[in-house]
């Protein structure tokens, strides 16, 4: 059933549900404190510990703020941050969160090789058999 044009309810409210931090600093702060924390109880900084301790239920929220002006800086800082952390210590654990945040565990070798142009490939091999 649509909504009726007079819904004294919904004035004020665009749709959806109010966001979790107004202000980035807030949001930053926030995250400072997790880090705080996880460095006095010697825990490891998690991107889902920090989703939870923010106040998400879910990864895509936290994600979610990214899309958000003048979150953007924040949000990458953070998992940064907790990526960090996974490169410094080299577990197995720390190699599959790594991979799992884009990162890969392989060599790739350019094996093309670009001419310079000064000699061409046929003219030395004709040269060599003389």
């Amino acid at each position: 059933m649509a909504e009726e044009k007079n819904n004294k309810f919904a004035l004020g409210n665009p749709g959806g549900r109010p966001p979790h931090y107004a202000t980035p600093e807030e949001l930053e702060s926030k995250c400072l404190e997790y880090f705080k924390f996880c460095v006095e109880d010697k825990e490891k900084p998690t991107i889902t510990g920090l989703t939870l301790y923010v106040g998400f239920c879910s990864r895509s929220s936290w994600d979610d703020y990214s899309d958000r002006e003048g979150f953007s800086y924040i949000v990458k800082r953070a998992k940064l941050t907790v990526e960090n952390s996974y490169e410094k210590s080299g577990t197995t654990f720390d190699m599959f969160a790594l991979k799992n945040m884009g990162w890969k565990d392989k060599t790739e070798v350019d094996q093309n090789v670009n001419h310079s142009g000064s000699m061409p490939f046929e003219k030395w091999v004709n040269d060599k058999d003389s």
